[in-house]
């Protein structure tokens, strides 16, 4: 990588290349259910950082239930039956194919090039990243299920631009072959826009419910998704955690 463009690359934030290490090395197998994680004080070390954002770094990974703090015995990796992990990425084409319909998939359109200002934020990058932006869209028996709008970072998954993903969708492609060790959903309720409207075949201005993804590989953002889905067609289900 050039100087410059080293200069124009954001740094990833200390306490996800924390969760990034801790990720790896779980699964790796260097670490294994019940086996100590190193304390906020040895992470700060470790990384430069100060104890609070190591502090950060621990406490999401036990709200992801990745580890089990305890307050005498320190931090441990989760073992399993423990608390459930809430995050997970469904393939699109089992998620209709559970349902009893036929799975369609269609892709729209696929460019390359550097993302808006806005999407950078999102994959943490800087102005000569480079990016595969893909618009998709889903059905189940014929009725379109899903919008999906992707940008995967090719400085992270240079592989990608080799993909022309007229045949399988984005979603199953990097379930398949990109590994990811930290990951985040936000969810919102909308109004169709005229576009999106046409596309899951409702009236301008129904409900919607979109789904933001974005997932991390040892620090480092793998993709930046939209999906979104017809408020009547779509549940969205996840484990209750008793703690």
């Amino acid at each position: 990588m050039s100087a410059a463009a080293a200069k124009t690359r954001p740094r990833t934030p200390v306490f996800r290349r924390i969760k990034g290490d801790i990720l790896a090395r779980i699964q790796a197998g260097d670490l294994r259910p019940g086996d100590p994680i190193p304390g906020e004080e040895a992470l700060a070390h470790e990384f430069g950082c100060s104890r609070m954002t190591a502090h950060r770094a621990l406490r999401e990974l036990s709200e992801e239930g990745v580890v089990e703090r305890r307050r005498r015995s320190g931090t441990r990796v989760a073992r399993p039956g423990g608390r459930n992990v809430l995050l997970e990425i469904p393939r699109v084409d089992q998620e209709v194919a559970a349902m009893g319909c036929q799975y369609g998939y269609a892709l729209l359109d696929r460019d390359l090039g550097r993302p808006a200002a806005a999407v950078r934020d999102k994959l943490e990058a800087g102005t000569r990243t480079r990016a595969l932006h893909l618009t998709c869209l889903h059905r189940a028996n014929g009725v379109p299920y899903q919008f999906e709008e992707r940008w995967i970072n090719l400085d992270t998954v240079p592989e990608a631009e080799k993909v022309d993903f007229a045949e399988i969708g984005p979603n199953a492609w990097l379930l398949d072959h990109v590994p990811w060790s930290d990951g985040e959903h936000v969810l919102s309720a909308a109004n169709a826009d005229p576009r999106t409207a046409e596309l899951l075949d409702i009236a301008p201005q129904d409900a919607v419910l979109m789904i933001e993804r974005r997932t991390w590989r040892q620090g480092r953002v793998i993709t930046y998704a939209r999906f979104t889905h017809p408020g009547r067609f779509y549940r969205l289900r996840t484990p209750l955690d008793r703690g």
